[in-house]
């Protein structure tokens, strides 16, 4: 074990991930911290249109054909100082925050992209970049990351024909390889990864299966779990993993078969199989409060809200323009649980609150397909990426040689804050509060 652990790099991992027993003995105490924490927040004002603080769209571009690569995504890191952006040029980019960043309603909006004016000049360089053989599949962080741990500054990576990587976000070296094989012996690679909440196990999706691998054992150690058993299940590829926020053991795994599954973390037990998605479920992800299930699909407007305490309906849906593309298109929670923000065809991010499933606010993020937004979780800031595949063909030539920096891009935004909920008008906020949606 100790060599095993040597190897990895991770030999100093949190005490959360090493003591796994006494996470699960202190739930009801960090669920106290964090709605204390989150009572804290201070609350986004949609009603004003948010900041341009950074665009970054130079770095992205091939010198012979600009429009050859394209962003796929973007996630921040769990502590916030930087975030991760993944490329069609098979590379995952990481983005250390300036420190003004911080304090992000006294900051100057940077020269880059304000008001339309200098959108071919990126804001600043990439701090990292990650080169992979092959189309990156998914990519996430390990959750208790700090900058000021470099122990816990990894993340994770799966690519087309490789087992899955896990690197140092400091130095951009492997730390180590996770590795599944299929019944010829030859390495398959995982669709979708996520770790759980504990940081202890790293959970790999497959087609009809799921692989749990050790976190402390990399090489090719692992448990797997048959998905699609009888008429139960999904019987497709495993696309998007979430775990529930509060500690409660449960797991949603959405599948390419237009199902979502919601099962028990320690046994794999089924538990429910949602359906009411048009196309294959591409993205799942929880509540705050663990209490609903949000659930998005490929070639699918409406993302679908679902209360796993009564799953016999939908809540509500939420529309976004995803009708005509097969991109995936992310979305993401704000850390108080209140309103949901999410990308779509249209260049547009919209702004929905959970409360009551209405449509809050909406801004131009580029003059392309938004496929990724995340927000940040500790400060009033969000990262939108954008973009999507042109072919260079005769008839576009011209097209790809006018090529514009707010279409294929990255940029950080800066929302408007109250200092405290009597500060705006938010529709139901005292009850998001408290039921976490």
């Amino acid at each position: 074990m100790a060599l095993a652990l040597e190897a990895t790099g991770l030999e100093r991992l949190p005490a959360a991930v090493e003591e796994e027993g006494e996470v699960e003995a202190g739930v009801e105490e960090a669920i106290e911290r964090e709605a204390a924490w989150c009572c804290q927040w201070p609350v986004f004002r949609f009603d004003q249109a948010p900041r341009r603080l950074y665009h970054f769209c130079r770095q992205f571009q091939d010198g012979s054909n600009p429009g050859a690569n394209f962003l796929k995504g973007v996630k921040w890191s769990p502590d916030g100082s930087c975030f991760l952006t993944g490329s069609d040029d098979n590379s995952l980019r990481l983005f250390y925050q300036p420190e003004d960043a911080f304090i992000a309603d006294n900051v100057e909006p940077s020269a880059a992209g304000i008001d339309g004016q200098g959108m071919d000049v990126d804001s600043y360089g990439s701090s990292l970049i990650v080169r992979e053989a092959e189309s990156v599949y998914d990519f996430c962080w390990f959750p208790y990351m700090s900058a000021s741990d470099p122990a816990s500054c990894v993340f994770a990576s799966t690519t087309r024909d490789h087992p899955i990587h896990l690197w140092d976000a400091s130095s951009g070296q492997l730390r180590c390889t996770y590795r599944a094989y299929d019944a010829m012996d030859e390495i398959t690679a995982a669709l979708s990864i996520s770790f759980n909440t504990s940081g202890s196990k790293l959970f790999a999706g497959y087609n009809k299966s799921l692989r749990v691998f050790d976190v402390h054992r990399p090489g090719r150690d692992f448990q797997q779990y048959s998905l699609h058993k009888g008429n139960n299940g999904p019987s497709g590829i495993v696309s998007s993993i979430a775990f529930s926020p509060t500690h409660n053991g449960m797991i949603a795994i959405g599948s390419y078969s237009q199902t979502t599954a919601i099962y028990s973390e320690d046994n794999m037990e089924l538990l429910y199989v949602l359906h009411g998605q048009l196309g294959g479920v591409t993205q799942v992800l929880f509540s705050k409060d663990g209490y609903y299930l949000y659930t998005g699909g490929r070639k699918d407007p409406y993302i679908l809200c679902w209360d796993i305490r009564n799953t016999v309906g939908i809540v509500y849906q939420l529309y976004r323009s995803s009708e005509h593309t097969n991109q995936r298109i992310s979305f993401d929670i704000e850390p108080c649980g209140r309103h949901l923000g999410t990308g779509g065809e249209d260049g547009l991010v919209h702004i929905y609150d959970l409360q009551t499933g209405e449509w809050t606010a909406s801004f131009q993020a580029a003059s392309d397909t938004v496929n990724g937004f995340s927000f940040h979780p500790s400060q009033s800031l969000a990262a939108s990426s954008s973009g999507n595949r042109r072919f260079d063909l005769l008839d576009n030539i011209e097209e790809n040689s006018s090529f514009k920096g707010n279409e294929n891009c990255a940029s950080v935004w800066s929302f408007y804050a109250a200092e405290s909920d009597h500060d705006v008008a938010v529709p139901g906020a005292d009850e998001a509060l408290n039921l976490g949606v």
